[in-house]
């Protein structure tokens, strides 16, 4: 379960940084792919999955030229998102050299994060070292990008920043490609999905007040081959999430988090049988 943050300490400023594959992504290595080689010559990869669970993720070794690791995943079906919205995943990376072959692959999934470590052997030329061990597209997606905010009140809204690009995830072949999503349901729920990839339950943190709900995101356990954590920052405007009418604390505000994922849930209050 989030918890609450006293989210009236971190100080406004009249313009932030944030990274084009996530919005609401303030700090930490960026893009949805990051690969890089390792001391010992492994190949170090991390992949973006928000929303997989952390034993449905598949991949092969292509057994062929071995050379190309093969993986995909696919995103559980919730309440408040709609059966085409749910997202399939499926992408490779591997060796940018023909001197190399990949030997195994150790994987694992969690927060919504694949990271694997590739192991790898020369299988000619040996005289000289491997040079080209990175394919020369890999881990480009991704950059951090400045704009104003249009309201101080609102810094932390993606809606009131002056944005010129926002990437989708190229991983995604199936469903949603947004890291935000907002369904309402037939019983006037509104149902808000912010990707937070890497951050798990216990480290993502929601403040409601009057005029919008913000929430905050750290992945404080950082992996061993990450150069550092990640800090999401953002903020739900009432009017995106607020019945008509009604204040938006006397609403129900529920949230949760599962596979790098932060579901809210804001309820309108019941009627009573009088009214």
């Amino acid at each position: 379960m989030a918890s609450i943050l006293d989210m009236s300490r971190i100080p406004f400023i009249p313009g932030v940084l944030h990274a084009t594959n996530n919005p609401y992504q303030r700090y930490g290595p960026k893009g949805f792919m990051e690969t890089k080689v390792l001391p010992n010559d492994s190949l170090y990869v991390r992949v973006d999955f928000p929303g997989v669970p952390d034993d449905a993720i598949r991949y092969r070794v292509d057994a062929v030229r071995q050379k190309l690791v093969f993986f995909s995943g696919e995103e559980t079906l919730r309440d408040g998102i709609k059966v085409e919205h749910v997202r399939e995943y499926s992408g490779s990376a591997g060796l940018g050299c023909d001197c190399c072959e990949i030997t195994g692959v150790d994987a694992k999934m969690k927060d919504g994060v694949l990271r694997m470590i590739v192991s790898r052997v020369k299988v000619k030329d040996h005289d000289n070292k491997c040079t080209h061990f990175v394919p020369p597209n890999a881990g480009k997606s991704g950059r951090y990008d400045y704009r104003l905010a249009s309201d101080g009140r609102h810094i932390y809204d993606v809606n009131s920043f002056n944005m010129v690009e926002v990437e989708d995830h190229p991983l995604v072949v199936k469903g949603r490609k947004d890291v935000l999503i907002r369904q309402r349901t037939s019983d006037g729920c509104f149902h808000v999905s912010v990707d937070m990839p890497g951050v798990c339950s216990d480290d993502m943190f929601i403040l409601p007040n009057e005029n919008e709900i913000k929430f905050y995101g750290e992945n404080k356990d950082v992996h061993e081959h990450d150069e550092s954590c990640r800090i999401f920052m953002g903020a739900m405007d009432k009017r995106t999430c607020c019945s008509r009418g009604i204040p938006l604390l006397n609403h129900d505000i529920a949230w949760d988090a599962e596979f790098g994922v932060l579901k809210v849930r804001v309820s309108p209050p019941r009627r009573s049988n009088n009214e």
